[in-house]
């Protein structure tokens, strides 16, 4: 499952994404230094969470400990409501592996999936409070698209900007929006 994932765009550029789609998004703790880099499991970084009436961009841990001890960094959506702790996770890109075509080769394959030209997606998440590493994210998953398929079987729940004011405040069912992405709406590429 994804466990890497990419951030290119700065929190100014966050934000007028945000207010494209008549959402305003607030830096409660300042606007974070966002360089472009690759996340990790339990790397800290830009969530967007609902306050009230509106969006606020904050920097948090991706994962939190599960009751079995590793992290939980992704979440199965499928058939599950989730009517708060909303969160989406900006991003610009998402990699998945498959094993080597090589047998030889001794690393998997890395593919980086981006949005494809004139598409902006969000990544669907949930946000908590963890008594062991504070507030903290992981990302909703549901079975994989045709884009992702071929190389996984699974996919992260990417929504659409149109939606992410139905998500964030939940007024939308978790069921209408947690599904894959359609053809085309990814590019796939060797990473």
């Amino acid at each position: 499952m994804c466990n890497l994932y990419r951030i290119e765009r700065s929190p100014d550029a966050i934000r007028r994404l945000f207010e494209d789609v008549q959402i305003p998004l607030t830096f409660p703790e300042g606007a974070p230094n966002i360089q472009p880099v690759d996340v990790r499991i339990t790397d800290r970084a830009p969530v967007v969470r609902w306050n009230a009436d509106h969006a606020e961009l904050v920097v948090r841990r991706w994962s939190w400990p599960s009751s079995y001890g590793s992290p939980l960094f992704n979440l199965r959506s499928d058939g599950r409501n989730f009517p708060r702790d909303r969160a989406l996770i900006p991003f610009d890109g998402f990699y998945e592996y498959t094993k080597p075509a090589d047998p030889g080769q001794k690393t998997k394959d890395r593919w980086l999936f981006t949005p494809a030209e004139g598409r902006t997606f969000a990544i669907a998440g949930l946000i908590k409070d963890n008594p062991d590493v504070g507030e903290a994210f992981t990302l909703l998953t549901a079975p994989p698209g045709p884009d992702v398929a071929p190389l996984h079987g699974r996919q992260i729940v990417l929504l659409p900007s149109d939606v992410w004011r139905s998500w964030l405040d939940g007024s939308a069912r978790s069921a209408d929006l947690l599904v894959p992405t359609g053809p085309g709406e990814l590019v796939v590429a060797p990473a």
